[in-house]
């Protein structure tokens, strides 16, 4: 059972059911071409929060068997898992910045926050019962996103606005992301245009709570 933090600040709470450290399996399936690259991972997700507006991300994943599906066999020693894929990044609610938020860069706010009860943070929910979110993520192979969506309950939606990629990194065009609280457990699914390819099924999980 998930308990909230009244701690929080009154702008993470339509999201503190994210917080914690988050640990299970999905599945790659992304089809390039004629030819569909599927195989299983392991992931770790932690959602944290440290009293600024905004929840800290990081997710990294591991490969349960090499990329040609081949597992070990039953009389084998279980082969070490192998590093696939990690990300960063931020999450929080869409509103205007005032002189109260910190920044640019590392200047301190002035004056006193506007968000800081319930209703006040109320006052940002839409007319269909939703919140607009912001997210920012990194990719380590030169890839950065920037997602638009809303949070509703216990349920996410987020699309790219803008991404951007260095000059070494592969190609990649734009993403949406699905995240839902479902039986105690975060499910989440992200599709992906890459490669060539227009939008489509890439990678979805599964995943428990563990801390």
């Amino acid at each position: 059972m998930f308990e909230l933090d009244t701690t929080l600040p009154a702008e993470i709470v339509p999201l503190s059911w994210l917080l914690g450290i988050w640990e299970g399996s999905g599945i790659v399936a992304y089809k390039v071409g004629d030819e569909t690259r599927e195989y299983e991972f392991g992931q770790r997700v932690a959602f944290t929060q440290d009293g600024t507006p905004h929840v800290q991300y990081s997710s990294s994943t591991w490969l349960f068997a090499d990329p040609e599906g081949d597992a070990a066999p039953d009389d084998a020693l279980a082969p070490v898992p192998t590093p696939l894929f990690s990300e960063i990044g931020y999450w929080r609610l869409a509103r205007p910045l005032g002189d109260a938020d910190a920044g640019p860069g590392m200047l301190p706010g002035l004056g006193e926050p506007v968000f800081t009860t319930a209703d006040e943070v109320e006052s940002l929910r839409t007319a269909d019962g939703a919140f607009e979110l912001e997210v920012s993520i990194i990719h380590p192979g030169g890839v950065s996103e920037l997602y638009l969506g809303e949070v509703k309950g216990p349920r996410i939606d987020l699309a790219t606005d803008a991404v951007v990629r260095t000059a070494s990194a592969k190609e990649y065009a734009a993403a949406t992301r699905l995240y839902g609280l479902v039986d105690d457990h975060l499910l989440w699914a992200w599709d992906i245009a890459a490669l060539g390819q227009e939008l489509r099924t890439h990678a979805s999980g599964r995943l428990a709570r563990i801390e």
